[in-house]
């Protein structure tokens, strides 16, 4: 059993395999070097990066789904079209709409932007979903590889 030093973290102690010679454990040879094993998976920066674009992606085409779901509402509940926010809406709906605002013409306007831009909300999810799964599938490793183990000897 080691010790315990107020000022040791529990990172510290879970990484060192012995103590350092100022402080010898019953049994232990005084004067031993400071061992310290780490698991080195050169592969967990990949997984960091492809981790990262994929939460952008899943960030950029949720927001353009609130946005077009947003312009939804605001149709739905007759929102004013000259305030800023409905009028700044509208025009940013219109730009992601990835040119479904005209694909089905009911008669109705508040059918007309349901049915358009719900659909444009539901292919942005749908794109978000179909490059992170591709992203993921070929730029992650597979299972399988081994797990290398690296050593240093502290003298």
């Amino acid at each position: 059993m080691r010790p315990s030093r107020p000022e040791w973290d529990d990172d510290d102690r879970t990484r060192l395999d012995l103590h350092p010679a100022d402080e010898p454990v019953a049994g232990e040879p005084v004067g031993q070097p400071l061992v310290r094993d780490e698991v080195v998976d050169p592969r967990m920066r990949r997984v960091r990066v492809v981790r990262t674009v994929c939460g952008i992606i899943n960030l950029v085409c949720g927001v353009f789904a609130v946005v077009l779901a947003v312009h939804i509402v605001l149709v739905l509940a007759e929102a004013n079209p000259r305030n800023g926010f409905a009028s700044f809406v509208d025009s940013w709906s219109a730009a992601v709409s990835l040119g479904l605002r005209g694909l089905f013409t009911p008669d109705s306007q508040k059918l007309q932007v349901l049915f358009n831009d719900g659909l444009a909300a539901i292919a942005w999810l749908l794109i978000a979903w179909a490059l992170t799964y591709a992203i993921r599938q070929f730029a992650l490793p597979g299972p399988g590889h081994p797990v290398r183990y690296r050593r240093h000897v502290v003298e």
